[in-house]
């Protein structure tokens, strides 16, 4: 029963978070974020994350990302595809170097000063898209943008990751190939399922079954992620895909529906409380002002490449203002990796927990500016 109870007190503070965020007319995300920090352990102690909020989150966070596949436009997409590809290159190149030697410049070893740019390499476009659908921008060309950069930036940040890793564990290069070889077939299986989609949704609407379109649609959402996962990618990048193929289809809208509903109720809210149940505010007590610099660092090496990227693709300043804060947020992405470093020995517990506070500032910090650039430059 003890998980119930911590269910129930995640979706009542989700609750009155919402319901706060609203008077105050801030993003209902940062809400979410901020009443997860004042519940864990570090402050009131009333939640612990474990497995059972750790799966429904993981599914919040894959169910979100599913719908802004769904809600995305695929001809926008493609069309400024040649933009998303420059403005993530640009957003990982950028938080490598600046992360690497201003750890190096702290004292810290190479390994860790160059993980430390890996960790903020990553964008986690979930916070943006939460927001972005918020204000109704997910369609818009910079909206699109920022999903598609975030797509790519995500895939480079994890092939970087593993490659860094296995030199680190002593890998071969032929490990690297296959991992490689794996991700180029992982991307031709979704290409193929994109083309596939709409047809086999004729056989779908025969099914003789009660809310046949959200039951196949989930499970096609959940398989791509699993198997994103299972080739070493972020399982987001599988459902986003999903959603994009689902988009396709005629019944589209019934689908976002049905799931908005599911996600929202339960999954999607634990999963912007519980990014903040690990933070731990001794790095911030100790070391203030690392924590700031790196909070500031983490904002910077993401919003100008971006910025630029859009100005050089003959945007508006507001859409590429737009662009640039939207990709500052780091949230699960940048958690996940810091995880893997932790575990992996790659950086130390007093590294990590520096680590979090930093993502956790840049991702509390991220919807704030997203809705000043929209209020400056939304007509």
């Amino acid at each position: 029963m003890n998980d119930i109870l911590q269910l129930t007190i995640v979706l009542i503070a989700s609750l009155i978070a919402t319901l706060v965020s609203r008077r105050l007319k801030i993003p209902a995300v940062v809400g979410q974020m901020l009443v997860g920090i004042l519940i864990a352990p570090s402050v009131l102690g009333l939640v612990h994350s474990g497995h059972v909020l750790e799966v429904m989150s993981e599914i919040g966070v894959i169910l979100l990302m599913f719908l802004a596949g769904i809600e995305s436009d695929l001809t926008v997409l493609k069309k400024n595809f040649k933009a998303s590809m420059l403005v993530a290159v640009g957003g990982v190149i950028v938080p490598l170097i600046a992360f690497g030697l201003v750890a190096f410049g702290f004292g810290y070893g190479i390994s860790t000063s160059f993980f430390y740019g890996i960790v903020f390499a990553a964008t986690s476009v979930s916070i943006t898209v939460e927001v972005l659908q918020e204000y109704g921008k997910l369609s818009t060309r910079a909206g699109s943008i920022i999903l598609g950069a975030a797509v790519v930036d995500d895939i480079l940040a994890v092939l970087i990751l593993s490659i860094f890793t296995s030199f680190k564990n002593g890998g071969s290069g032929s490990h690297l190939f296959i991992q490689f070889l794996l991700e180029l077939l992982f991307f031709a299986f979704l290409f193929l399922v994109h083309k596939l989609i709409p047809r086999f949704w004729k056989f779908v609407q025969k099914l003789p079954i009660a809310n046949k379109n959200t039951i196949v649609a989930l499970i096609i959402c959940l398989g791509l992620s699993l198997l994103a996962d299972s080739v070493g990618m972020s399982a987001v990048i599988g459902s986003f895909f999903a959603g994009l193929a689902i988009s396709q289809t005629e019944v589209s809208h019934k689908i976002e529906e049905y799931t908005s509903a599911i996600g929202y109720v339960i999954f999607i809210p634990v999963f912007f409380v519980l990014i903040a149940i690990s933070v731990q505010f001794d790095s911030l007590i100790h070391h203030p002002w690392i924590i700031l610099l790196f909070t500031f660092l983490a904002i910077l090496t993401k919003f100008i490449p971006a910025y630029f990227v859009g100005k050089a693709s003959k945007l508006s300043t507001g859409e590429s203002m737009l662009i640039g804060t939207g990709m500052i947020s780091r949230g699960e992405m940048a958690l996940i990796v810091a995880q893997i470093g932790l575990t992996s020995a790659i950086i130390t517990d007093e590294v990590y927990s520096e680590l979090v506070i930093v993502i956790i500032l840049a991702t509390v910090l991220a919807p704030f500016l997203i809705k000043m650039v929209l209020k400056k430059y939304d007509n």
